[in-house]
């Protein structure tokens, strides 16, 4: 099961030793790693990437699941950009694109108060135990959730609540008065040019979720390709576990917006 993985530390040295002990259990194929970054919550209530490099299929956190969380753990404040990680851009406020909800966020809130440090990684994994054993020895408090996917259903469902309203005052300015259809027209024009904007953004959102999917496929793969018996077995099922998810959240979105 794909998921969201946040694990908080007192101080810097633990935090980078949990990065790396989360690129182990990757190379034991205890779990996989798609992206990984380590973070700090400065006294402002912004967060600072510390880190975020490392051989993942997802090698920039602009604009995806991993980044959009980070900004929410800032807070309306958002996020600073450390030194090593390079120039980052991006909607990092969007809750439907970290996959994420409010639950997970008030729960980790109070915990990640300035001061502290984390480890925020996308994964897969089975089971929670290696994951929890290795955090819990370096006095991290672990908090995770399923990946959400249904970003791409919200996007679908504001494009048609567009689309209804377009209707309707189009129903309208078919009645109107001819003192009132410019004022009708205005409008629909607006509203057409907003859902042409939404269209696009949406558009190229399901090119970069399509080729983050295909990353993390095509990463999963070729270690597959060189794994044997339990550990190609379980490799191969989170390939299958991520081509699932992104099918079923593709067709949601398509019936959504038929």
């Amino acid at each position: 099961m794909e998921r969201m993985l946040v694990v908080v530390f007192d101080n810097e040295r633990n935090a980078y030793e949990a990065s790396r002990a989360l690129n182990q259990l990757d190379a034991e194929a205890s779990i996989t790693v798609h992206a990984e970054s380590v973070i700090s919550k400065e006294p402002n209530g912004a967060v600072t990437v510390k880190q975020a490099e490392g051989d993942f299929p997802i090698r920039t956190i602009a604009g995806t699941a991993i980044g959009s969380l980070i900004g929410l753990l800032g807070g309306p404040l958002g996020m600073v950009v450390g030194a090593t990680a390079g120039a980052v851009a991006g909607s990092f406020g969007d809750v439907y694109v970290a996959g994420v909800n409010a639950d997970f966020l008030d729960e980790l809130r109070p915990v990640l108060t300035p001061g502290k440090y984390a480890v925020v990684a996308d994964i897969s994994e089975e089971w929670v135990t290696p994951v929890d054993t290795r955090m819990e020895a370096l006095n991290g408090v672990v908090f995770r959730t399923a990946r959400t996917a249904f970003e791409q259903d919200q996007r679908a469902k504001d494009a048609a609540a567009l689309r209804a309203e377009i209707e309707q005052l189009k129903a309208e300015h078919a009645r109107a008065k001819a003192e009132h259809k410019a004022k009708l027209q205005a409008k629909i024009d607006q509203l057409n040019a907003k859902l042409q904007k939404k269209l696009e953004q949406g558009k190229q959102r399901s090119e970069q979720v399509k080729h983050e999917t295909e990353a993390k496929v095509e990463a999963l793969q070729k270690k597959a390709a060189q794994a044997h018996g339990d550990i190609k077995a379980a490799m191969e099922a989170r390939v299958k576990d991520i081509r699932e998810q992104y099918d079923k959240a593709v067709a949601r979105a398509k019936s959504i917006a038929a």
